[in-house]
């Protein structure tokens, strides 16, 4: 096999495994920018390496990537950023590939936003072996290998992880969501919250409800409601459609019912483009997290893959 073949080949060994890759790294980092970057550093690594004397090259490359996010999330930048308290993670339409395998309960949850969102407490050691075990079923000794700890540690990391995991766990049900019964409760909180039936609003929220959003990017941390009545308040504010709020939009939107992270979600969709994203945590049929998306830079992704779905129902609203 003469080089130019050979690198041929090896290239497309990498192409083979770059959505489980990018599946890792976005679990990981929980941004699916930072984990395109990622794969595309480890594709930079794999094109410099004796690749003669990788015996086996998922187990390099899974190693490489997990490593890339580590350094990432060790780096004082991302310090800096999390800290601050104005990360969120950055949401997908389901069927993503980046998404990656969603066959088990734990590979939901563990790219599900609100395991995203909790794992920020986890430490980046913590972080990684939960992912690689719960996510990819990798044994303790494979993880002790790929992040040169003993299998001891990995295993007491794993346990600290599950600890701080069970709460999303509770709130969050089983990790299936079914669209047409999630579908009818958005309905249903979206016409209590224009209509100003705040009795029925409050009735579809959990008492612990939780709300944040990220202002659209425009404000230095997140913006945190708590209690039905807030929750509530806020949301009849949020939603009731305004001449203001179009001539913020720059038009007047549709809002399409759709599936984030394995959530139900509302986006606000003008000129084909999604310029927002609401998301909610249903447990036993209320609302229990409330999360609104409308940074543009969390959106990248997901609006892509929207301009390419034919949504399989009509909008929620056709004029917002």
């Amino acid at each position: 096999m003469d080089s130019t073949t050979a690198d041929r080949f090896d290239t497309s060994r990498f192409e083979a495994s770059r959505n489980r890759l990018a599946s890792l790294a976005y679990r990981l980092l929980g941004s699916a920018v930072d984990a395109e970057d990622v794969v595309q550093d480890a594709f930079l690594h794999w094109q410099a390496a004796d690749r003669q004397r990788i015996k086996v090259p998922e187990a390099w490359l899974t190693k490489v990537v997990t490593n890339l996010c580590l350094d990432r999330l060790r780096s004082a930048q991302a310090r800096r950023e999390r800290s601050a308290g104005a990360w969120l993670p950055e949401p997908l339409l389901d069927g993503d590939p980046m998404l990656g395998p969603a066959d088990t309960f734990e590979q939901r949850e563990s790219v599900s936003l609100a395991v995203l969102t909790l794992m920020e407490r986890l430490s980046p050691f913590e972080r990684a072996v939960y992912v690689l075990r719960e996510a990819f079923s990798y044994s303790h000794a494979e993880i002790a290998g790929i992040l040169d700890v003993s299998e001891a540690a990995s295993q007491q990391h794993l346990h600290r992880a599950r600890r701080h995991v069970a709460g999303a766990r509770r709130r969050g049900g089983d990790g299936q969501v079914d669209p047409a019964s999630a579908r009818r409760i958005v309905e249903e909180f979206l016409a209590a919250a224009t209509s100003g039936r705040t009795e029925r609003l409050v009735a579809l929220l959990t008492d612990d409800v939780t709300a944040v959003s990220d202002g659209a990017g425009l404000t230095a941390k997140l913006v945190r409601f708590e209690t039905p009545e807030r929750v509530a308040a806020v949301a009849r504010a949020g939603f009731t459609p305004t001449q203001a709020k179009r001539r913020l939009a720059g038009g007047t939107p549709t809002v399409h019912f759709a599936l984030v992270n394995g959530a139900a979600a509302v986006l606000f969709v003008l000129d084909d483009q999604v310029i927002g994203a609401v998301t909610f945590d249903i447990a036993d049929g209320r609302i229990a997290t409330v999360r609104g998306i409308a940074a543009p830079a969390r959106l990248t992704r997901l609006a892509e893959a929207w301009r390419h779905h034919e949504p399989d129902a009509p909008p929620l609203v056709a004029q917002w």
